[in-house]
């Protein structure tokens, strides 16, 4: 009896299974299972041959906007910080971000390296991990400690896939890391610590790891937390921030003796795509207790949509709102930036995105904008100088692929607290690809400003790693390496300042 055609045909999905394991892994998969670790070994402690960052897409949009956003994601998302820490002990600003190999820019790896500034140069990054998916949400951020030891922090995208934290086996030194087997405390104990997504990790020398970061279906879809640890090895609870109907998405900041959340959130009959309103709360002992910025106490978790940390009703003037970055000015106040928008599809039927700034001036929020951009998706990263400029660096300009992630980047200033902006300089200009997601390192040093990465906006493509200067100027990471270290190619300068044509 011949076989039948459905046996060949299962024969063969049986065969790629086994043998294309590692192209099935790459399959984002439903946000609502345990996770599951790989027989694959987490940690690989390799040498990569150059700089080159993940391409991804979230939602096609059948139309000719191709996706809802996409490209050169290596150093996405708002929602994870800090990609790259500035360290004055050895003079190198270390970062990481989600890489790719050579012949396929879908898969994430997470990879680490830094930037000399004694040099100038760049040496091969280190391949910590192949997070086997080509999830960008999956991307690393880092820390690094009181004694020099680097920390990453590799997140997940929902329950589906573990999280892992590494820690450099040397001080400053990116050539070997070991799994760190982290622990929380629950009510019957110590547990492991092996979920959670869109993470930020902070440390201060006098109280250790502090994250905001989210967990899913706990219970709201995404759960706004937090968690802080002495160590790095034992945390404590997670504590729930909020879950208000369908959940949020936070971006953490820390300093001046405090540490603070903005956020947003999901209304229960519209979905993920539809995120709103503005809130901010901040606390002064380390989690143990909260408050809005005028003091006010918080009982935790919130779960109310108007509540004392609300900072603007979106929801009620009928608006999207895609938070940006989070800062404390020099006297200790934030700075929520966000933009918003009247719809989550790309193009230009939702108008132009305007671009935000609230800030709590020790009395009442102000809010300015600084431009208008053509995407949802256009980050902005926001620094101050020491006399007091207010700087922000995204894609605000258009790109090659308009109104799709990224653009042009550009850098601009602020004078009078946010109040009044202009563009200093654009960045980058005739590029070919899209630049999106400028990070601020932290303690960043004016060589080494920002961190970022292109791509195409309409299709998959290659992805280049960027960096620019406290001036503006930029340098893209060598794709190939053929030595041990390398300079970066400083760009052409579109030198276009205020006031030019």
């Amino acid at each position: 009896m011949k076989p039948s055609i459905s046996f060949y045909v299962l024969s063969i999905l049986l065969f790629w299974g086994v043998v294309g394991g590692a192209t099935a892994a790459t399959t984002p998969r439903p946000n609502d299972a345990p996770a599951k670790k790989s027989d694959r070994p987490v940690t690989l402690n390799q040498k990569a041959d150059g700089y080159r960052g993940i391409w991804y897409m979230n939602q096609p949009t059948r139309d000719v906007y191709r996706y809802k956003y996409s490209g050169g994601l290596g150093t996405y998302c708002d929602y994870h910080a800090p990609f790259a820490v500035y360290c004055p002990k050895v003079n190198k600003t270390f970062f990481c971000y989600g890489g790719a190999p050579a012949d396929n820019s879908r898969n994430l790896l997470h990879m680490v390296s830094y930037f000399d500034h004694a040099t100038g140069t760049v040496p091969r990054p280190t391949l910590l991990l192949d997070k086997q998916t080509n999830d960008a949400h999956d991307n690393p951020v880092m820390a690094v400690d009181k004694d020099g030891f680097i920390w990453i922090f590799s997140t997940a995208h929902g329950t589906t896939r573990p999280a892992y934290i590494h820690r450099s086996k040397k001080p400053y030194d990116i050539d070997e890391f070991q799994l760190v087997q982290a622990t929380r405390q629950e009510e019957q104990g110590e547990v492991p610590i092996d979920n959670f997504s869109y993470s930020q990790v902070f440390y201060d020398p006098g109280i250790g790891f502090q994250a905001i970061f989210t967990r899913y279906h706990y219970p709201a879809e995404r759960t706004a937390c937090f968690m802080s640890s002495p160590d790095g090895v034992r945390w404590s609870a997670w504590q729930r921030l909020a879950a208000i109907e369908n959940g949020h998405y936070q971006i953490g900041v820390a300093g001046h003796g405090k540490v603070a959340t903005m956020f947003n959130m999901h209304p229960k009959e519209k979905g993920a795509n539809w995120r709103t309103n503005l809130y901010y709360m901040e606390s002064t002992d380390n989690g143990h207790s909260w408050r809005t910025a005028d003091g006010h106490s918080l009982q935790l978790p919130l779960q109310d949509a108007k509540n004392p940390a609300l900072v603007r009703d979106y929801q009620a003037e009928g608006l999207l709102v895609y938070i940006k970055d989070i800062r404390f000015d020099e006297e200790g106040h934030p700075v929520l930036v966000y933009s918003t928008s009247r719809g989550f599809e790309p193009g230009p039927s939702n108008g132009p995105k305007p671009l935000w700034i609230a800030y709590w001036n020790g009395n009442d929020w102000q809010f300015a904008t600084v431009t208008k951009t053509d995407h949802n998706y256009d980050s902005a990263s926001l620094s101050f100088d020491a006399d007091g400029t207010w700087r922000i660096i995204g894609p605000t300009e258009p790109g090659p692929q308009p109104y799709g992630t990224g653009g042009e980047m550009a850098m601009w200033i602020s004078s009078d607290h946010g109040a009044s902006w202009k563009m200093a300089k654009q960045l980058t200009a005739q590029s070919r690809l899209n630049h999106s997601y400028a990070r601020r390192p932290v303690n960043a040093h004016p060589d080494f400003f920002a961190l970022w990465a292109d791509g195409n906006a309409r299709q998959p493509s290659d992805s280049s790693i960027y960096f620019c200067n406290a001036k503006g100027d930029v340098f893209q990471l060598p794709r190939t390496m053929a030595e041990a270290t390398a300079r970066p190619r400083l760009l052409p300068s579109p030198a276009r300042p205020l006031g030019s044509p």
